[in-house]
């Protein structure tokens, strides 16, 4: 799956950096191509990758479908080899800490406000 999410990008002409994750999430570290926004790319992510994991073993992979929500966020240059970094490392990353966690920590760190009705389904 995560080859196939850079292989979408690629094909969105983004630049595609890193893709990791585990079996509850996933991350992508993309370029935003000019011609689509955020919201855009994601969907385009979600359909095409949906689609293909249900072509590949329909029986098997059937009722696989990405939540409806996602999180987004810039990261500068400076930036980009710790995250690089710390998508490459998700799965030791999360013994220590569950992703649900993790993401409400980051959002309190960085003052993003939540209604948690919304942030999981």
């Amino acid at each position: 799956m995560h080859r196939y999410l850079a292989t979408i990008c690629r094909d969105l002409k983004s630049v595609c950096y890193k893709v990791g994750g585990v079996s509850d999430h996933v991350h992508v570290v993309t370029t935003l191509p000019r011609t689509l926004s955020q919201s855009s790319l994601l969907e385009e992510i979600k359909n095409k990758s949906s689609k293909w994991i249900k072509e590949i073993d329909d029986a098997k992979y059937g009722k696989f479908s990405w939540q409806s929500g996602y999180g987004s966020f810039s990261v500068s240059k400076s930036n980009l080899d710790e995250v690089l970094r710390y998508v490459s490392n998700q799965e030791e990353h999360h013994r220590k800490r569950n992703f649900q966690d993790e993401y409400r920590s980051f959002l309190t760190k960085h003052e993003v406000n939540i209604d948690e009705r919304y942030v999981w389904d």
